[in-house]
């Protein structure tokens, strides 16, 4: 099983200046192998190999001599990098590469190998770089795989390790219609479960908008180019950071909670792009992050032998009684309590949604009747 791990690092002045020099000579790199790929291709019709790319690499390192100074491995990282980004494009159509800006939020390089960490002395030893003082709180053991250095745009510098630990995935546990709970994402509540509990929406964005608001403003305000407005910046950035932070810190305790009580958890299918269509939810859609969520419950399930059942995303599951089965095709998304014409069940929209889920699912399943 692979397992990455997330780490803070901590380097010195010195150490600072090489790791920012190994990110621009990695972007550098990554930008010419792009351009490579795309003149190769316009002379010849034919694609370049990140094999040949980086036997090239010897004869650009003598055009341009600071990029000797940076570990070789991670020069051919990004020669990598840009043969997966082509093989993505044309598999999965999701958009040309794109050269890589010092601009961006997040710079990064790869450390395939040749790299070490110490839990005796809370150290990461990199390649032409040392050990740098890391916050490793948590313990692993296995086969070190690729690392990612990176920065944000606030300065700070994290480190993700890749390790094979030589686990398999556990088996799947069975499960039961009442080992298994339905959820029904949303905005007004995050999360309605199919035992009527409902997860409030923490709103993380919109508590802060008013904040983003006045320092976006005086970021605006700034003549380009002087420091103020980089402080400017810093600071909004800063608030940015903050709020990803909150929530994701929001749902990987929801999602280990669902996961740790429940042998199998049963989701809609949404389509999140076109739901933020809609420039009346958008925001309130972005700020849910709701396929983020979903991918740390499908991941942490794997984790724990727990299964994920996904139903239709076109399942009436909000304009079915759950009771008798009765359709209201006449419910809108402003009503949010109904009473079924048929058995005069009165529902919460949410809650009925939620045990329609489940329902669906285990009839997928075979475990209960239609």
């Amino acid at each position: 099983m692979m397992k990455a791990y997330h780490f803070r690092l901590y380097p010195t002045v010195e150490q600072s200046r090489k790791l920012e020099q190994h990110i621009g000579s990695c972007r550098f790199v990554y930008n010419w192998a792009l351009d490579q790929k795309i003149k190769t291709y316009e002379q010849t019709k034919k694609s370049i190999s990140h094999f040949d790319l980086d036997k090239k690499l010897p004869d650009l390192k003598k055009e341009k001599p600071f990029l000797k100074e940076v570990n070789a491995q991670s020069l051919q990282g990004m020669t990598k990098h840009v043969d997966s980004a082509f093989t993505r494009f044309f598999r999965e159509k999701n958009g040309f590469p794109k050269f890589k800006s010092k601009k961006n939020p997040v710079q990064a390089f790869p450390v395939p190998q040749h790299y070490s960490v110490s839990f005796e002395t809370s150290t990461v030893k990199l390649p032409k770089i040392g050990e740098i003082r890391a916050k490793l709180h948590r313990n692993f053991t296995g086969e070190l795989k690729t690392a990612t250095v990176s920065k944000t745009y606030t300065g700070k510098y994290f480190i993700s390790i890749l390790v094979e630990n030589n686990e398999e995935f556990p088996t799947k546990q069975e499960f039961s219609e009442s080992a298994t709970i339905g959820v029904d994402v949303g905005i007004k509540d995050f999360a309605v479960l199919s035992t009527g509990e409902k997860i409030e929406n923490p709103k993380y964005l919109k508590n802060s908008l008013q904040r983003l608001k006045v320092l976006q403003k005086r970021v605006s305000r700034k003549q380009k180019g002087t420091k103020n407005r980089e402080k400017a910046k810093q600071s909004l950035a800063k608030l940015h950071e903050k709020i990803t932070n909150q929530r994701n810190d929001f749902q990987n305790k929801l999602s280990f909670k669902l996961v740790s009580e429940n042998q199998a958890i049963a989701l809609e299918t949404l389509n999140v792009k076109g739901m933020q269509r809609n420039h009346h939810l958008a925001q309130a859609i972005g700020d849910s992050a709701w396929s983020s969520f979903v991918t740390k419950l499908e991941y942490k399930a794997e984790w724990l032998g727990k299964t994920i059942l996904r139903i239709g995303q076109f399942e009436p599951s909000s304009k079915l009684c759950s009771v008798c089965g009765y359709h209201n095709s006449d419910l809108t998304l402003k009503d949010r309590e109904w009473i079924c014409p048929d058995c005069k069940t009165k529902h919460d929209r949410d809650i009925n949604a939620a045990i329609n889920i489940k329902k669906f699912a285990l009839i997928d399943q075979n475990l209960i009747g239609v």
